[in-house]
């Protein structure tokens, strides 16, 4: 690193300086990146997950601090009493609760034909995507309520906002996300507690990766993740990766948006936004 950049760097800001926040699904992709930045500006973690030994790792990577400032708690988001444990336990470790990031979530299996629908796997998609970030919401208010003041962020989807972006249970999960964010928003402004969501286009993770079109899965899975993803998106010369994502999360848990509630921030380089029909016409 350059002495400009050294200096660059120790100056910059820390945005979450003195706040606790809790992520769940923090142990590997999105939450994983979540976890990291929230840990450069500040924050105290719990990584909630059920991936035990990824969570662990990732907490004795972030440091000789981690077993002070970084706390591993398995979660299984589906179970309520997983989801109210670890947030007593962050609380409860160091002292309060700022952040809750509703992260955890799976797309749920690729069905291309309605009548072939798996019901059993609907739940599924759904307690995880839905009740888990419901519970989590729950749980966090609890906690937040007393302090009169909080940011709840909950990771949402392009598909929250339109169709054709995965599988019909995890559209519709994501698009409840979104009706969820609002209505809790609504409850909690009068404690002073914001409730928001983000949602991003595709992200090179191992929960999207497998959801390339047939034959897309050639040589390196990212690589030919992103060459497809790029072809298809509106912004070029611009990968959308985990930290992207991690930084629109960033900014609605700081003060920095400390008025700002009930938006779905959508980040997806406009892809939502423009009619691909029309690109055509500015050849």
């Amino acid at each position: 690193m350059s002495a400009a950049a050294a200096v660059s760097s120790s100056s910059s800001p820390r945005r979450l300086e003195g706040k606790v926040a809790l992520v769940t699904g923090g142990a590997s992709g999105i939450g994983e990146a979540i976890v990291r930045l929230f840990r450069q500006h500040g924050a105290k973690v719990c990584i909630a997950d059920v991936q035990d030994e990824a969570g662990q790792q990732v907490r004795d990577s972030l440091g000789d601090d981690a077993g002070t400032d970084v706390l591993f708690v398995h979660c299984d988001v589906t179970v309520e009493e997983d989801v109210s444990r670890a947030v007593d336990a962050a609380a409860e470790k160091f002292g309060t609760l700022d952040i809750m990031v509703n992260n955890a979530g799976i797309t749920g299996d690729k069905v291309t034909d309605i009548r072939n629908l798996d019901f059993a796997e609907v739940r599924k998609v759904f307690d995880i995507n839905v009740h888990g970030m419901l519970l989590g919401m729950k749980h966090a208010a609890r906690v937040m309520i007393p302090g009169k003041k909080g940011s709840i962020v909950s990771l949402a989807s392009v598909a929250s906002v339109m169709g054709g972006m995965g599988p019909h249970a995890y559209t519709a999960s994501k698009h409840a996300v979104v009706g969820l964010t609002k209505s809790v928003a609504l409850e909690l402004g009068k404690h002073g507690i914001r409730v928001n969501c983000v949602s991003p286009y595709a992200v090179p993770t191992a929960l999207s990766m497998p959801h390339l079109p047939q034959g897309e899965h050639k040589g390196d899975a990212v690589r030919d993740f992103l060459a497809f993803v790029g072809g298809e998106a509106n912004l070029k010369g611009v990968d959308l990766l985990p930290k992207d994502v991690a930084q629109a999360v960033l900014y609605l848990a700081s003060d920095e948006a400390r008025y700002i509630s009930a938006l779905n921030l959508v980040v997806d380089g406009g892809f939502t936004s423009v009619n691909p029909n029309l690109k055509a016409f500015e050849d």
